[in-house]
């Protein structure tokens, strides 16, 4: 609430949030959140569930819930029925914020539902008295509770704290940073850090944020142009598809600044044709997790110009990198012992810093020295450039050998024929297990397995080329742009391993 109110008391006046026709100023929002702590509080509400997708009141309903002391949890409304009714019944007591679709999760003990057209509705007419400015200051008080978005198992629930966002913000942002003209188009779903992290970047820098409730590509575009939008962060998948509408219609993006991307890998083909197309466009690829409060590396623009302009194959590389280590955090790679290995070598990847959680529940992940191991499998370049290779778990062993299946991924995606591409080991009996992909052809083209295979062969070597390579029309991701590994890797098992 402390970044809200800094941002009223500066800028009162100015749009916070929606169309410049029409958008909630800064004064606005803030007399919203109050509203609704007043209510929260006068039912003694704990926890505040939010199933709907973005509208004006997620923001309303992430700084009410701060200044009542209730923890604010977004859950995926994408979920079946029985995997909604389930997560939502784990929170309960609480209060259920909902779309149009509140009979889903109707009748469960302990929860208590209100429509989010309700809560815009009261709030709008005053019908609920202003709260004193009395929050909380208390930085282990829970501020947000995540499901994280893993694509195996089922989801854990990750707890941040006051103090891990408001670190991760003062260490990323700088207050009231952006001009009064600035705006950012979020188009990832509320319960998804990026999500998060969005809103409260946006209020404390004073950027106006617009959101994209279900993102399309080409209404992503219009409302870029017709917002004015300068700053933007969009999945792998979006980005893919956003190229596909400029590079058809060449209208451009004429006001956008920056474009941001992450969640998930990023195909160096894709990357390449954004900054041709969009050469005036500062590309920033962000890795983080929702254990970490959002970003702790970042590749920014010069780094993608310099990348893109050099003859050096090193330089070049990097934009294959997820970039350096943000300043307010320290990265290690460690082997199976928790032992820091050497500058470019393999290892998992550890991260330490203020905003850090890694906290679940009433467990903590995190060591005795703040480290936080991320399950991600990465190096670190001499330069400090961070490169992931897919989870610890995805990692194939054949025949003693650890293979990288992002590494093998990545020469996939170069192939003249393949757009998009994934890489999964499957159980064999003479190597343990081998390499099996699955390839999306680009339009028109048709792909030749043999020689996707010596294709693979050649720009590594043979122990990593594809023993099965099975064509599809498109590959499974979740909605935040994660390739779904736990659903292919059976069905190839099923159909390949007698």
């Amino acid at each position: 609430m402390m970044l809200l109110e800094m941002a009223a008391q500066t800028v009162p006046d100015r749009l916070a949030i929606g169309p410049l026709d029409g958008g909630l100023s800064y004064a606005q929002l803030y007399e919203q959140a109050a509203a609704l702590a007043t209510r929260l509080r006068a039912d003694g509400v704990e926890r505040v569930l939010y199933t709907d997708v973005s509208t004006p009141i997620l923001p309303v309903a992430l700084f009410g819930s701060s200044w009542a002391g209730a923890a604010f949890v977004p859950i995926s409304y994408r979920l079946a029925d029985d995997r909604l009714r389930a997560l939502v019944a784990r929170q309960a007591p609480a209060l259920l914020l909902h779309g149009a679709d509140g009979d889903r999760t109707a009748g469960l003990d302990g929860i208590t539902q209100r429509a989010t057209s309700d809560v815009v509705a009261s709030a709008a007419t005053g019908s609920e008295t202003a709260a004193e400015a009395d929050w909380s200051y208390d930085g282990e008080d829970i501020a947000v509770l995540l499901h994280t978005s893993g694509t195996s198992g089922d989801p854990k629930v990750a707890v941040l704290r006051q103090r891990h966002l408001v670190s991760y913000v003062f260490g990323s942002v700088e207050f009231m940073g952006a001009g009064e003209e600035e705006a950012t188009l979020v188009s990832v779903p509320p319960y998804h850090i990026a999500g998060v992290a969005a809103m409260l970047t946006a209020v404390y820098g004073g950027r106006r944020l617009v959101q994209l409730p279900t993102f399309e590509a080409a209404e992503w575009v219009r409302i870029a142009r017709a917002e004015r939008i300068t700053h933007a962060m969009v999945v792998p998948t979006m980005m893919a598809r956003i190229l596909e509408v400029l590079d058809a219609d060449g209208g451009g993006l004429p006001e956008m600044r920056t474009l941001s991307y992450g969640g998930g890998r990023m195909p160096i083909p894709v990357i390449e044709q954004a900054l041709k197309l969009l050469p005036n466009v500062g590309f920033v690829n962000a890795y983080g997790l929702t254990e970490t409060s959002s970003s702790i590396t970042v590749l920014g623009p010069d780094d993608h110009r310099e990348a893109i302009a050099s003859d050096d194959t090193d330089v070049r590389g990097r934009l294959g990198s997820v970039g350096q280590a943000l300043p307010s955090v320290e990265l290690s790679i460690r082997d199976p012992l928790g032992e820091p290995v050497g500058v470019g070598e393999r290892g998992e990847v550890w991260v330490r810093g203020e905003q850090v959680s890694g906290e679940y529940g009433s467990s903590s992940t995190v060591d005795g020295e703040g480290w936080f191991a991320t399950k991600d499998a990465g190096r670190i370049d001499e330069a400090g450039y961070l490169y992931l290779e897919g989870r610890i778990d995805d990692v194939i062993v054949r025949g003693g050998e650890n293979l990288s299946p992002g590494e093998i991924e990545d020469v996939l995606l170069q192939h003249r024929s393949i757009r998009d591409a994934v890489v999964v080991g499957i159980p064999d009996t003479e190597w343990g297990e081998v390499v099996a992909a699955v390839v999306v052809a680009n339009d028109g083209a048709t792909i030749d397995v043999d020689e996707v295979r010596q294709w693979v062969a050649s720009q590594l070597r043979s122990s990593r080329a594809p023993v099965i390579v099975e064509v599809r029309d498109e590959l499974p991701y979740t909605d935040t742009g994660k390739v779904l590994r736990r659903v292919l890797r059976p069905e190839l098992i099923e159909r390949y391993v007698t």
